[in-house]
């Protein structure tokens, strides 16, 4: 059915895993007709669960995209992930759509990553609607939780219908004034409430109504003043449904149909032009005609099909055979296939207007988060950047097959194109390479992953904790390097001075060599055996930092000085000053923030004061919530995650980023140094 950009609805649905956002997606995707009969988790047969881990996990684990028309609509739909450990790939969704679709247990009721996305969805300036499941449960507890809902996010949160018949049915608030008897309130009630908050965005609306009543108010006055009130975070809409029963689901696709903002109601994408504190707003247009402009939200990589570019058109047409810039690249490249997603069927489409969401295939230059355009006037414009929960939690990993490891490298760079919260780092020091993630599971799914997409088999270990060292006082240090092997020798000799610095000022290597004692072409030579003592470490085998080294004198030879010699006298005469200036080990502290039940707090605390932990203060926040926050060296957090969910009963979330390096204690300071084995330089 042919369509414009005012008949399109763009949602995701976001919440807490369990929450039954995939069971949503299939209700609604039945009830529009868009698919025959509901899939089933158990089974495996859902639109939006398709991966093989996720139908072994019974979970998502990436967002997925579908859609259906309803009502004169097409409304497209993303189901993303529950579990904290994924939330870079639902923040990612977030930004291609106007609404984001809180789904809320009614057993369960506001729980972390509830809270989460509303917050995030409130400060990106989506409109936010909440639908609560599984009223037809046993155990549901559908007033106490629209109750929390106003307790944790303000007293706009509304009911656009309410339950009846023990949830067996749902009764519209909105658009009828009166109604049957519903398990808690009124229809009556509901609707009075609703009005009110409607009608107070809009003044002349307001006179209206106080002056003839709601009865002379129809839907069609209401709308304008009801997509403000979701603008400016007046008003969130609740709904109430049961994707198991089907129970509310028609109600829903009214909803969504009727009331939720096209993409020219919602506020506008958050593009920028220029970077850092130059960057100004940018007014971007869903005008079909305009130039193209459209934001890649999502990149996937199959061995199969290849690597497939997911985007958002925010402004323009696409069409097949169109030539677009990626980012600022100054060379175009061409779409040879668009495709409109559903799940994992990819259907293939002749054109996309703005508020569509598509997919093109086999372009290497696409990559998550990058802007496509048709102009060069477009050039240095992007999407307002979202701030990614830092991926904290590593594991060291190496190919178990000797031969693989250029598989090993490629499968890591492709994991990391398709989720902006993996981090790959090799540590040159420890010679590792270390894979960080967000938690426990998500290295585990991309473990997997590498094994069964890219066949590639690792060993895992603890990551070393990355260990500095450096200096508490000035020394010198000198070396002579002689070496004669017949023929032409080596003679090259250094005089300097070390001294510490500031805590993160880094490296500084200052000339202070006056009269020609080192000629000036040694000097970048002496640098480089200073430079190798730096990555190598000199007492215990870690980075040094924070030292300033000043060469001051030496001695050269006409004929035998040459590069290496001077690189063998600047590395020996840095290691003999350091040994004099009382090099110390540091660890690195980190900045912890610890999101967990009021009821932990006291078992949270006794932990972290276990793990040398500096506790710097404790707020209260919603929903029965606390949040700690503190310093802790890092070595203390390699098991962290799980005993947090042990204290907590699995509701404990953190966060965590360098803070600064302080010296390590003394005992453990002398077993790092034992252990180290320095490696002698050849002759």
């Amino acid at each position: 059915m042919p369509y414009t950009t005012q008949d399109i609805r763009n949602i995701a649905l976001v919440g807490q895993a369990g929450a039954g956002k995939t069971l949503l997606a299939e209700a609604l995707l039945a009830q529009s007709g868009a698919i025959r009969s509901k899939g089933s988790l158990a089974r495996g047969t859902t639109v939006c669960d398709f991966d093989p881990q996720e139908k072994a996990l019974l979970h998502s684990l990436d967002a997925a995209i579908c859609g259906f028309e309803t009502q004169g609509r097409r409304v497209n739909m993303i189901d993303t992930p529950g579990y904290p450990d994924f939330l870079g790939r639902t923040l990612s969704a977030l930004e291609a759509v106007e609404t984001a679709v809180i789904v809320v247990s009614a057993v369960d009721g506001v729980e972390p990553m509830t809270q989460r996305m509303m917050d995030f969805a409130r400060t990106r300036g989506l409109c936010r609607l909440v639908v609560v499941n599984k009223i037809d449960s046993r155990e549901a507890r559908t007033e106490q939780v629209l109750a929390e809902l106003r307790e944790s996010f303000g007293r706009s949160c509304l009911p656009l219908n309410l339950p009846a018949d023990g949830g067996a049915s749902v009764v519209d608030c909105f658009f009828q004034s009166q109604g049957k008897a519903t398990d808690f309130s009124s229809v009556a009630a509901a609707h009075t409430e609703i009005i009110d908050q409607v009608v107070e965005i809009d003044e002349k609306l307001m006179a209206l109504y106080l002056e003839q009543g709601e009865e002379l108010l129809n839907p069609e006055q209401l709308h304008d003043p009801f997509e403000q009130a979701l603008r400016e975070d007046h008003l969130i809409p609740v709904c109430f449904c049961s994707a198991e029963t089907g129970a509310g689901i028609p109600e829903l696709l009214a909803v969504l149909a009727r009331l939720a903002p096209n993409p020219a109601e919602g506020n506008p994408p958050p593009f920028l032009k220029g970077e850092g504190d130059a960057a100004e707003r940018v007014t971007v247009s869903p005008d079909p005609a305009k130039h193209v402009l459209a934001h890649v939200f999502k990149v996937t990589i199959d061995p199969f099909v290849g690597k497939m570019g997911i985007f958002r058109v925010h402004q323009g047409t696409v069409r097949p055979g169109a030539q677009l810039l990626v980012g600022d690249a100054r060379k175009p490249i061409k779409l040879a296939h668009l495709y409109q997603l559903q799940g994992k069927d990819h259907v293939e489409i002749t054109q996309a207007i703005p508020g569509d969401i598509c997919a093109v295939p086999k372009i290497d230059e696409i990559q998550f988060d990058a802007v496509l355009h048709d102009s060069h006037d477009e050039d240095h414009h992007h999407l307002k950047s979202v701030t990614f929960p830092p991926a904290m939690l590593g594991l060291a990993i190496r190919s178990e097959k000797r031969g693989d490891e250029q598989k090993l490298s490629e499968g890591l760079h492709r994991l990391m194109s398709e989720d902006p919260c993996v981090r790959v780092e090799h540590h040159v020091a420890q010679n590792e390479t270390v894979l960080y993630g967000l938690g426990d599971l998500h290295l585990r799914v991309m473990l997997q992953r590498l094994t069964e997409r890219y066949g590639v088999s690792v060993k895992t270990s603890p990551p070393a904790v990355p260990y500095r060292e450096t200096i508490t006082r000035p020394a010198e240090g000198h070396c002579r390097h002689k070496k004669q092997t017949g023929g032409a020798g080596q003679f090259g000799e250094v005089y300097l001075r070390i001294e510490p610095l500031e805590r993160g000022a880094g490296f500084e290597f200052v000339d202070d060599v006056v009269g020609g004692a080192i000629p000036g072409q040694f000097i970048p030579a002496v640098e480089k055996g200073v430079r190798q003592v730096l990555t190598e470490g000199a007492i215990a085998g870690f980075n040094l930092q924070d030292i300033r080294v000043s060469v001051y004198d030496g001695k050269h030879h006409a004929v035998d000085s040459k590069e290496v010699a001077f690189v063998s006298a600047g590395r020996k005469a840095f290691i003999e000053a350091i040994k004099q200036a009382a090099p110390i080990v540091l660890e690195p502290v980190v900045r912890i923030v610890i999101s967990c039940p009021t009821a932990s707090i006291g078992d949270v605390s006794s932990d972290l004061a276990t793990r040398r932990a500096r506790i710097n203060g404790q707020d209260t926040l919603l929903g029965g919530r606390s949040e700690i926050t503190a310093l802790v060296p890092l070595g203390e957090l390699q098991d962290y995650l799980s005993r947090l969910k042990a204290l907590t009963g699995g509701e404990g979330t953190y966060t965590m980023d360098l803070s600064h390096y302080d010296p390590v204690p003394a005992r453990k300071q002398q077993e790092l140094v034992s252990a180290f084995k320095p490696h002698e330089e050849a002759e």
